[in-house]
């Protein structure tokens, strides 16, 4: 498992981010998104001003809002109509705003981005920042479990966004937390780190991103009227369920700059270009150097 670390992203309550951002009435229901908080420490933790943030199923477009608040440029995908326009509003009221005004929403699905890699994208983008999209009117067909769809769906466009992560980007994967009928907790991490692993990408780090506010020690959840609710009906029912605190956020590199990473942390020496255009005369080779380069 990678190391694990915890973002103070809940001191604001979701609707007051979205104020605090400038998104317009009707981004709150899009109950998918990624909060802006949660976002906007992404952003700023995995990218420098200038480069490119994408959210292949940006939804109503908070990651794109954050990254042109952050200086960076946006682009964003979505196959919702609906998501669409408002997305499109987002960015342009961020633009209005004063914001980066290199922002885009695309009317595509996510697997457009076969043809967004024609484009030119290749090797430029320096954060993927997306979330696990569960809603249940997604186009999988009555019979199909919209957790696996959701999963495979996600599976399939880390496939298109690994050749697009320039070196020493990053994948961001941001999931809140789902519960089975019986109440017990859907384990996500296990599915999405395979999803990364065979789209070419290592796990870097496992982040709970808090949705609760910090009061000293001690933590205090926003959970909606219909949690409260339903956490109320199972402990009357003798099944305790605690509210939801957190969104789980799984963090991916290029899995040859993972190794880079990994061999400089433990004082492995690797070799320069020069070593490898002119090999020693032992006869060694470096097959590190060639898949990172």
């Amino acid at each position: 498992m990678p190391p694990l670390s915890v973002w103070p992203t809940g001191q604001r309550d979701p609707l007051a981010q979205l104020r605090d951002t400038g998104c317009v009435p009707g981004t709150e229901t899009d109950t998918d998104r990624i909060p802006p908080a949660v976002a906007a420490h992404a952003i700023a933790t995995y990218t420098r001003p200038g480069d490119l943030v994408l959210d292949p199923d940006c939804g109503t477009g908070t990651v794109l809002v954050e990254a042109l608040r952050a200086g960076r440029h946006a682009l964003g995908l979505t196959s919702r109509t609906r998501w669409w326009t408002l997305a499109r509003a987002n960015v342009t009221a961020a633009k209005t705003a004063g914001a980066w005004r290199d922002g885009s929403v695309l009317d595509a699905r996510p697997k457009v981005l076969a043809t967004v890699r024609a484009a030119g994208l290749i090797g430029r983008i320096g954060l993927v920042l997306t979330t696990l999209r569960t809603a249940p009117d997604r186009a999988n067909g009555p019979d199909r479990d919209p957790v696996e769809s959701a999963l495979a769906d996600l599976a399939t466009t880390l496939l298109y966004c690994e050749p697009l992560l320039r070196s020493g980007g990053h994948v961001a994967i941001v999931a809140r937390p789902l519960r089975h009928p019986d109440g017990t907790l859907v384990d996500l991490t296990t599915p999405l780190i395979a999803a990364g692993t065979s789209a070419g990408l290592a796990p870097v780090e496992q982040c709970i991103a808090l949705t609760a506010r910090l009061r000293g020690s001690r933590l205090v959840t926003r959970a909606s009227l219909a949690e409260r609710r339903a956490a109320a009906r199972a402990r009357a029912a003798g099944t305790p369920t605690a509210l939801s605190a957190h969104h789980e956020v799984l963090v991916f590199q290029l899995a040859h700059d993972a190794e880079l990473a990994a061999a400089a942390a433990a004082g492995i020496p690797w070799s320069t270009e020069d070593e490898v255009i002119r090999p020693p005369v032992n006869g060694v080779t470096y097959p590190g150097w060639g898949r990172a380069a």
